[in-house]
């Protein structure tokens, strides 16, 4: 049944501001460029937010890797080029999207994206073609399971290979990973065999279950990002990092009778369930076509949903399917993370493909009321280079401590931040691996934020040149 507009306007009317700030996180902000009243032109309220929050301030670090706050630490679980796996081959580059499970004998688990596009002679350090584990030996992507041992040694095998561009991915509720191809080459581009765009769904625990690896099509072929599963009502939602047109998210619905679990996946047809678009309105009843129209936090928006009418873009990319005033989109659809009884989805930034103009948004999805609630903007960071501001969230992760940790893939400095409930930031980490010059520095970013299964450690990928880091610490609970 659809939300019609007249109803998600009556409901709003009823219940207020308890609409306009749904969910546990509340209203986020980031600082100092954050917005953290409603009004977009004002940011002293996130500079007085940051006070008594947090860690205190982040310590250089002598060894030009990461700098944390006094009393935390790090190590080094993978560094690609360096670092090797069980079959003898260097861990692969590119490090991404990252989840932890519970391992046999006490062994934690992760499974880890490798962002690499295209061919594989463009890159040094492929993911390895393991027999069985391939789908397109053409392509230089795929992820590595990464065990570490209670005696805190290593070990990292390739998990599936011969996909392109693995980014963000996500955790399903019974143990696996799903691994999203933010690539959607056909056979034939590129010196692709096959066609790209798609899901596929990693056993870090059993190997043998990650033979012959079958793209999940009914999740449609185009640029992934991430993906989350309602563990409630079974719902699927994706992401997709797209422009001209910008990108939309996206909610699969199973097969009446559908079982998950491990595997269960590999048995649907290609056009199992039914995939769908997102169409916004807000409480007067308008339709909203981008996301960067919001520019107040708190911001709700009525959430229908409309069919895609080709998931498997057989000649027009699942995008361009729809007119204009069909679907709502937004520029850099990014990190998902399922917590709270609901989706939080990240818009990176947009700029002048797009209606409003900003430096990241984190929404989050309730699937019960069937609204998006702004829970973090960011404005435009002037300057970049300059410390202390946060822009360009990427991946993110819901903390056991309260409130949400964001990976930054903006412009300049790059960190690890985190948000109270009530939208207080603070600092978690800096990349400080300068990959640029002295004169021109440059810093790649953070990806694959998650925590271990017991809460202890927070794990977290610097993308270039690719390493894979495990951060503790005297973690506590923020205050709100």
């Amino acid at each position: 049944m659809s939300l019609t507009r007249r109803d998600f306007a009556r409901n709003s009317a009823i219940t207020g501001a308890g609409v306009a700030l749904a969910g546990s996180v509340g209203a986020l902000a980031t600082a100092p460029n954050a917005l953290a009243s409603y009004d977009t032109d004002s940011a002293e309220g996130a500079a007085d937010a940051r006070h008594g929050v947090g860690y205190g301030p982040l310590v250089p670090d002598p060894e030009g890797i990461l700098a944390l706050p006094e009393g935390f630490t790090y190590r080094i679980i993978t560094h690609s080029g360096k670092t090797k796996l069980e079959s003898g081959e260097f861990t692969p580059s590119n490090h991404d999207g990252t989840a932890t499970f519970d391992g046999p004998r006490g062994t934690t688990l992760l499974v880890n994206n490798h962002e690499l596009k295209g061919p594989r002679a463009n890159w040094k350090y492929p993911v390895p073609l393991t027999e069985g584990l391939v789908y397109d030996p053409a392509a230089a992507g795929g992820c590595t399971v990464v065990e570490i041992r209670p005696d805190g040694r290593v070990a990292e095998w390739v998990g599936i290979a011969g996909t392109s561009t693995n980014c963000a991915g996500g955790r399903t509720p019974w143990g696996t990973w799903l691994t999203c191809e933010e690539n959607s080459d056909k056979a034939g581009v590129n010196g692709m065999t096959k066609d790209h765009g798609y899901v596929f769904e990693v056993d870090p625990i059993d190997r043998r279950a990650n033979r012959s690896p079958k793209p999940l099509k009914f999740f449609g072929r185009y640029d992934h990002e991430a993906v989350v599963i309602d563990p409630k009502r079974g719902h699927a939602y994706l992401t997709e990092d797209a422009a001209a047109p910008n990108g939309l998210f996206y909610r699969w619905t199973p097969p009446k009778g559908f079982a998950y679990g491990p595997g269960k996946f590999r048995e649907l047809a290609d056009d199992a369930g039914v995939l769908q678009a997102p169409k916004c309105f807000d409480s007067g009843g308008k339709f909203v076509d981008d996301l960067s129209r919001a520019t107040r936090i708190g911001t709700v928006y009525g959430v229908d949903w409309v069919d895609v009418p080709d998931r498997d873009a057989r000649t027009t990319p699942v995008r361009k399917q729809f007119a204009a005033d069909e679907v709502t989109r937004a520029r850099k659809l990014e990190g998902m993370w399922w917590g709270d009884g609901g989706a939080y989805i990240v818009s990176s930034y947009a700029r002048e493909e797009s209606p409003g103009r900003h430096d990241g948004q984190v929404w989050f999805y309730d699937p019960r009321r069937r609204t998006l609630t702004l829970k973090v903007l960011l404005g435009v960071n002037p300057d970049p280079s300059e410390d202390g501001a946060f822009d360009g969230p990427d991946n993110i992760t819901v903390s056991p401590y309260g409130g949400l940790v964001i990976a930054e893939d903006g412009e300049g400095v790059q960190h690890l931040f985190g948000a109270t409930d009530s939208g207080r930031t603070y600092p978690i980490a800096r990349n400080e691996l300068n990959i640029g010059t002295e004169e021109e520095p440059e810093y790649s970013e953070f990806a694959g934020v998650t925590f271990s299964p017991d809460g202890r450690t927070l794990f977290a990928g610097i993308q270039t040149p690719g390493i894979l880091l495990a951060i503790t610490g005297p973690w506590k609970r923020q205050k709100r």
